[in-house]
């Protein structure tokens, strides 16, 4: 199961896509998104979110 990003608690700060290790992550209008058929599911980004907006899909 993918991650998601809940984009009304997304600072845009990034941080997140700097922990992907497969590059799933992207930015699109100031917030970021996962896409969940590049997404391992392994929590990386989960991990460092300062706002913790991303949860489990």
């Amino acid at each position: 199961m993918a991650y998601k990003i809940n984009a009304d608690e997304c600072l845009g700060c990034g941080a997140c896509a700097g922990a992907c290790p497969v590059e799933a992550i992207s930015e699109k209008d100031g917030k970021f998104e996962i896409d969940a058929d590049t997404c391992i599911d392994c929590g990386s980004c989960a991990g460092t979110c300062p706002a913790e907006a991303i949860k489990e899909a």
